[in-house]
């Protein structure tokens, strides 16, 4: 019978060692723990309920809505076995708080000042957060809780705020773009994110993408009705034309054409 060997190239080898590590990794998932990042010496865990003690209700929201909520039935897994519920599970240890009869900061873990917290479960945000243009969260500016209510059941909507669009949460701050137009672009009503993210990006004023490139995104295809399509007007001398030197050295709206991007109370068409 005649031999065979089997030669395995450069790829088929780096494969093969990403498929032993991944085993590798599933075998020792089962004796994993996982622990609180952050702890707080000499006090220990007491449940939701010793909160419930003084903390009737939290941020606008009462203690019994709040139980209800994703972030109250986030649980850590200590090396004891034992399960951290709700609040402890962000906040730390509470026995040295509950002690001392409460107070803002007092032997508690407060997210509102250290964003880590969030970004135990939340890793892809401080992705974004750490891009060179995002919201001044990193600098000390801002907290989770500007942007989202942390106790509240619908948390994309701001603290104390039971009802509205997405864009309520940028309307804080952003209160140029909130107020109404006579002609507001469509892709406001879609919400901010439509064109911003929210966190970080890598492209100025956080949009998703750069230049034309932004409008494009709706403007070369029939989005929604009413939609105008850059295909129904000439824009043939703006847009990389012979001797247009516009957009295609700019954006739509740095080109001095629509430079209301938010909306206008003048032109449809998002000018000034």
């Amino acid at each position: 019978m005649k031999k065979h060997r089997i030669v395995l190239g450069t790829s088929a080898l780096v494969v093969l060692a990403v498929l032993i590590l991944l085993f590798s990794c599933a075998d020792m998932k089962q004796g994993m723990v996982v622990t609180p990042p952050f702890t707080i010496a000499g006090a220990k865990y007491v449940g939701m309920e010793a909160c419930a003690g003084c903390h009737e209700t939290i941020a606008y929201e009462h203690f019994e809505s709040f139980k209800k909520t994703l972030h109250a039935r986030y649980t850590v897994s200590l090396k004891d076995g034992t399960q951290v519920l709700g609040c402890e599970a962000c906040h730390g240890p509470a026995s040295l708080h509950v002690e001392a009869g409460g107070g803002r900061g007092k032997f508690i873990i407060n997210p509102r000042d250290n964003p880590a917290i969030c970004y135990q479960c939340h890793l892809e945000k401080k992705a974004q957060f750490n891009l060179q243009f995002h919201h001044p969260l990193r600098e000390g500016h801002m907290s989770c809780s500007s942007c989202h209510n942390l106790h509240g059941e619908n948390i994309m909507l701001p603290p104390g705020v039971r009802l509205g669009r997405q864009n309520e949460l940028c309307f804080q701050c952003h209160k140029e773009q909130a107020r109404p137009f006579v002609y507001e672009h469509e892709a406001l009503r879609e919400g901010c994110t439509t064109c911003h993210q929210p966190h970080g990006s890598i492209n100025r004023k956080l949009l998703i993408a750069r230049d034309v490139n932004l409008c494009l995104r709706c403007h070369a295809q029939v989005a929604a009705p009413k939609t105008i399509v850059m295909g129904q007007t000439s824009h043939a001398t703006v847009v990389g034309g012979i001797g247009s030197g516009f957009v295609s050295q700019g954006t739509c709206w740095s080109s001095g054409c629509h430079t209301a991007p938010h909306g206008s109370n003048i032109n449809a068409h998002l000018r000034y």
